[in-house]
């Protein structure tokens, strides 16, 4: 009999802001202090929905740097384009996946697409951070750009589907290349279909609720907009029962056992560290955008 895992706690957003001038996000963690049952996982913000006038010129996040970690970007609603100093560039839309291995550094910029900027609309997005172990930090930087159609799709009983963006579920595997274990599944839920989801015994994990209503295990409600479910390590899954439609992402990764000492857009394992990143970037040694 498959034990499952337990309900943690549940949270809200812990702020509310605006990062750049495109993206008004609420952060789901660490500012709830959610820290240690979510590693692997460092942060997670929601941007929107909101709507944005048609405009002349694009919003978003002028160049800025990054050592340490990975930034997964999942776009739902509008377009992000993105560069950075490896000469990585891409536009991500609809349904489509960013994922950015700043490892020993890079200066990048996140902006909304050209063309979503002149005529407006409703955006989307979750911006994930994922930490990267001790041996992978300095290592060379690395970008995934993975549309809507290189992510594989699960049926969930007879009323849901997971998209599987990393990892693995019932043999199916996402597209996302990881230095660790990790799991990352969008799903959507149909109202009065219950579906057991399977995860790995020993990953932490958490159930991110963009919208809806959720009953997890049959009693812990997961309800509303912008919600997080933090999960135990122990136990092969959850039981997931929509009262209504809804939208959540579910994570779950091996837990990476080594310190880390984090400051604005570094992850590293020491203090020293971190001050080698501001002296290596404030050099030019993580590049320039042009």
């Amino acid at each position: 009999m498959t034990t499952m895992k337990k309900v943690l706690g549940i949270y809200g957003a812990g702020s509310d802001h605006w990062v750049g001038d495109g993206f008004p996000v609420r952060n789901l963690f660490p500012s709830n202090g959610v820290n240690a049952e979510i590693n692997p996982f460092l942060m997670l913000d929601y941007a929107g929905p909101s709507h944005f006038e048609p405009s002349k010129r694009t919003h978003g996040v002028g160049q800025h740097p990054h050592r340490g970690f990975e930034t997964v970007t999942i776009a739902y609603q509008g377009s992000v384009s993105h560069r950075d100093s490896a000469g990585n560039s891409g536009t991500i839309y609809p349904g489509d996946v960013q994922w950015m291995t700043a490892a020993s550094g890079v200066v990048h910029e996140e902006m909304h697409a050209q063309e979503f900027a002149e005529k407006g609309g409703t955006f989307e997005m979750i911006q994930l951070w994922v930490n990267l172990p001790k041996a992978a930090k300095m290592s060379a930087p690395r970008y995934q750009g993975i549309t809507k159609e290189q992510i594989p799709t699960v049926t969930l009983g007879s009323g849901g589907q997971a998209r599987i963006i990393a990892g693995e579920l019932d043999g199916v595997s996402g597209p996302a290349k990881t230095f660790t274990p990790i799991n990352v599944f969008d799903l959507r839920l149909k109202a009065g279909f219950a579906t057991k989801l399977s995860l790995p015994d020993g990953h932490n994990a958490a159930v991110i609720l963009l919208k809806g209503d959720v009953a997890l295990n049959g009693s812990e409600a997961l309800q509303g907009e912008a919600r997080i479910a933090t999960l135990s390590a122990e136990g092969e899954g959850i039981l997931l029962e929509p009262k209504e439609d809804s939208t959540l992402l579910v994570l779950s990764g091996e837990p990476i056992d080594e310190p880390v000492a984090s400051y604005g857009p570094f992850v590293m394992n020491t203090q020293e560290e971190l001050v080698q990143a501001f002296q290596d970037y404030k050099s030019g040694q993580m590049g320039h955008l042009s």
